[in-house]
């Protein structure tokens, strides 16, 4: 279980996308668990955990898409 002090949206999910699957805490925001490399929401979620799950889970998805060609 890697505990984060800090809300970092894109340090956490850099590093959800890099190990795929376990747990993780954020101090001030609670306990989640990831698998295939997304966050998973849990069962008795509240606001902010959705919130947060979303967010991560954005940033998992924009750095998986390839990237434009300007």
């Amino acid at each position: 279980m890697r505990i984060f002090n800090k809300y970092q949206p894109l340090l956490i999910a850099k590093y959800v996308k890099t190990f795929f699957s376990g747990r993780l805490y954020i101090h001030g925001r609670g306990a989640f668990s990831y698998a295939k490399g997304i966050m998973v929401m849990p069962e008795h979620a509240d606001e902010r955990h959705r919130i947060t799950v979303h967010e991560i889970n954005r940033l998992i998805g924009k750095m998986q898409a390839p990237a434009e060609a300007v």
